[in-house]
């Protein structure tokens, strides 16, 4: 199986468990264009069996501005014999394949010529379509995942005639959830429901780990009672000499609901430098949802800004030994500074399949956005027996292979630290603070984020403040 080898300059190290340096889409505008909008062209740029490569253009036929982060294009196939599994890229993108993210899904009404998807979607990095204007080139492709040869002359949405860029309507296009461009495969219009249940319902119920985190202090005995450890030991990751410190983790009342705050103080020393970590005694977390209310900031709530901080809710287990292959860690990650290289805001998802800590090197794949993330994010982490899925306000985020899918359970994390005392060199005090509203765990249940709102809705009401049923792994 392919793997792609990222590197990032970053200090790693032991927590409760060994900690690898990690880390979504911003939220969409609320303009949109009328019904009929917008057109796709298509291109076929590869007609052989190595892989298929549908070349794509949105263009914007109305009067408004379209957010492409409202958008998503469908391309229909026939799977293979065998129903494989399949694995998206983008090869080159007008608008930067890191803004664009490719989905596969199955057709409730398989047909003659197609009974998957794929469906292209957009980061808010991707910005707008002026009208008149289009996305410029869209070089996707998709390949099997054991590379075998894949058939494209029976697949609904293939031409190999379509040998350049002209409107295609066997390709549909949504904005904001309506159907505007078009036509799907007979009875699989990307609107029509794929079962009679509503998407928004709480689902079924499952082993489930959920925290409103109404507690009283860091030393509540509850805390310990339900599960999670305020750190104290020493070690990674962050500056060395700092030290983690539980009394820091606080839990206000906010806009009435309590909420977890870590916060993470430095005088420019490592010596004076807070960092602050809760997380899950045990690691019986795998395969399912999960989902947390994050509070990001972008400048400290005392002193001079600019340190290289890092906010994180993520899941982990150990590194056994370098590169060991039963390594796993699933990381939002927000750098309102940032750091790693990077010189200013830009906020991370990454999947983790293994890395080594001297000399660095890291066996991962990351999507990211270099934008402020500053505010309260709904965050959620869906991870099944095929690909890993990363959402941020209800929005596909990223979408990660089966190469980095986990092998041993994990804990569920949430810390802020320092990369370094590089930002900022003053050795004025400063303090910066993450907040976090609740977390939900579903265990081996793949839930929409409408379904997580909705269940973290139903506890709410029920009074529900904890709970944990996962078992022990």
């Amino acid at each position: 199986m392919r793997r792609t080898i990222l590197t990032r300059s970053t200090t790693c190290a032991v927590a409760a468990a060994a900690l690898a340096c990690a880390g979504l889409v911003g939220v969409p505008s609320s303009a949109a264009a009328a019904a009929g909008d917008l057109a796709v062209e298509y291109h076929a740029g590869s007609t052989g069996s190595d892989q298929a490569e549908p070349w794509l253009k949105v263009r914007n036929t109305g009067t408004a501005s379209v957010p492409l982060s409202g958008v998503k294009v469908r391309y229909y196939f026939k799977s293979d014999t065998g129903n494989p599994s399949y694995r998206f890229a983008c090869s080159w993108a007008v608008k930067g394949c890191a803004n664009v993210t490719g989905t596969f899904g199955t057709l409730a009404h398989p047909t003659a010529t197609a009974d998957r998807y794929l469906e292209i979607g957009f980061t808010s990095g991707a910005g707008s379509l002026a009208a008149g204007a289009d996305s410029g080139d869209l070089q996707l492709r998709f390949h099997r995942a054991d590379w075998q040869s894949l058939n494209q002359a029976d697949d609904y949405s293939f031409s190999a005639t379509q040998t350049a860029y002209a409107n295609w309507s066997k390709v549909t296009a949504q904005l904001d959830g309506a159907t505007v461009w078009g036509t799907a495969p007979e009875g699989n219009d990307p609107t029509d429901p794929t079962d009679p249940t509503d998407p928004t319902d709480p689902p079924a119920d499952g082993a489930t780990l959920f925290d409103d985190f109404d507690y009283t202090s860091y030393n509540d005995p509850k805390i310990a009672a339900n599960g999670w450890s305020v750190r104290s030991n020493s070690g990674g990751p962050g500056v060395p000499g700092a030290t983690w410190a539980p009394q820091n983790v606080t839990f206000p009342t906010v806009s009435g609901n309590s909420v977890m705050n870590l916060e993470t103080s430095t005088a420019g020393t490592g010596e004076s430098t807070k960092q602050t970590e809760v997380l899950t005694k045990a690691t019986k977390f795998r395969n399912g949802t999960y989902a947390a209310r994050v509070k990001f900031a972008d400048a400290p709530k005392s002193g001079p800004d600019g340190d290289h901080l890092v906010q994180t809710f993520f899941t982990i287990n150990d590194l056994k030994a370098p590169m060991a292959d039963d390594y796993a860690e699933y990381d939002f990650e927000y750098l309102p500074n940032g750091g790693w290289g990077e010189p200013s805001n830009i906020l991370y998802t990454t999947s983790w399949e293994t890395y080594n800590p001297d000399p660095w090197q890291a066996v991962n794949q990351h999507t990211e956005s270099r934008q402020s993330y500053a505010g309260w994010h709904d965050l959620v982490l869906t991870i099944d027996d095929s690909s890993i899925r990363y959402y941020i306000d209800g929005q596909l985020f990223g979408t990660h292979d089966a190469a980095y899918l986990p092998e041993r359970p994990m804990s569920i994390n949430f810390n802020q630290w320092l990369i370094d005392l590089a930002g900022l060199t003053s050795t004025t005090p400063r303090a910066y603070d993450q907040q976090v509203d609740y977390v939900l765990h579903v265990k081996d249940q793949v839930l929409t984020p409408a379904q997580v709102a909705a269940k973290v809705t139903a506890y709410r009401s029920a009074g529900t403040a904890f709970e944990d049923t996962v078992p022990s792994s």
